[in-house]
């Protein structure tokens, strides 16, 4: 495939590192996103990215987290949201994280590191391509068997290398997974800001913490679900401060 026919033509529907609680629409997908960061003013660390290519059959949705806090970690999901913005529409998901870690190398501060989820969804046939980078892994419901699981890389040619953290080591290849939504499935993609949540003893909720609380809630749209799963993680954290900036987006495959 030469360089012309390996891009897609991709424009930004929405994208920040900024306090947000709204819909999202997108081909093929109906979701919310709610992002909470922990200092309102300056921005936080985690920052969300939604993009649509090819005349909408092509969807791209990344989700990353900025190690840190403050403004330091806004200034850099800032950056990040850039380097998105310039490779978002390499048509292979590899080669763009490829690309995107490459790029975050360069302009992040020594030390400096994120981890992403970047998802590639075809509104023609239902098909999800995602590629980890050290990211908590997504929740999926499945529709058909009425059932929540992880959503896993489970690629039989992954190597050892393969979703390190973006920024950590230039060259890194990254592996992508692909699965068909069926109609009325969900995803879930949070920040650790929401799977690190701890109680009162000081327990973390964990991804399988987190598993388990969407399985005690029935499949609802994406408003309504992240109503009340963020209630559910609220009375699972109590009163305590929160620690980090937050992030969840709820999608639905809508036929």
């Amino acid at each position: 495939m030469n360089e012309t026919n390996s891009r897609l033509a991709c424009f930004e529907l929405w994208g920040g590192n900024r306090a947000a609680d709204h819909p999202v629409e997108l081909p093929g997908l109906d979701g919310w996103v709610y992002a909470a960061p922990l200092d309102p003013v300056s921005g936080g660390g985690d920052v969300h990215y939604f993009s649509v290519c090819s005349r909408g059959r092509v969807t791209r949705i990344a989700l990353a987290d900025v190690a840190g806090h403050g403004s330091h970690a806004s200034t850099r999901a800032e950056s990040l949201r850039r380097v998105l913005q310039r490779h978002t529409d390499n048509w292979d998901q590899s080669e763009l994280m490829r690309e995107v870690n490459e790029a975050f190398v360069d302009e992040a501060a020594e030390g400096q590191f994120a981890t992403a989820v970047v998802l590639g969804f075809y509104s023609n046939t239902g098909e999800l391509l995602f590629t980890n980078a050290g990211h908590p892994p997504a929740l999926w419901y499945r529709s058909r068997d009425d059932s929540w699981e992880l959503l896993l890389d489970t690629t039989p040619l992954a190597v050892a290398i393969e979703g390190l953290p973006l920024g950590l080591i230039p060259g890194t290849t990254y592996a992508q997974t692909g699965v068909r939504l069926e109609a009325d499935d969900l995803l879930v993609l949070y920040t650790d800001g929401i799977s690190e949540a701890k109680d009162a003893s000081g327990n973390e909720l964990g991804h399988t913490g987190l598993l388990e609380l969407a399985r005690t809630l029935a499949a609802k749209p994406p408003v309504d679900l992240s109503r009340e799963l963020l209630a559910a993680i609220a009375d699972f954290h109590g009163h305590g401060p929160r620690r980090d900036d937050e992030t969840l987006i709820v999608l639905q495959h809508a036929l």
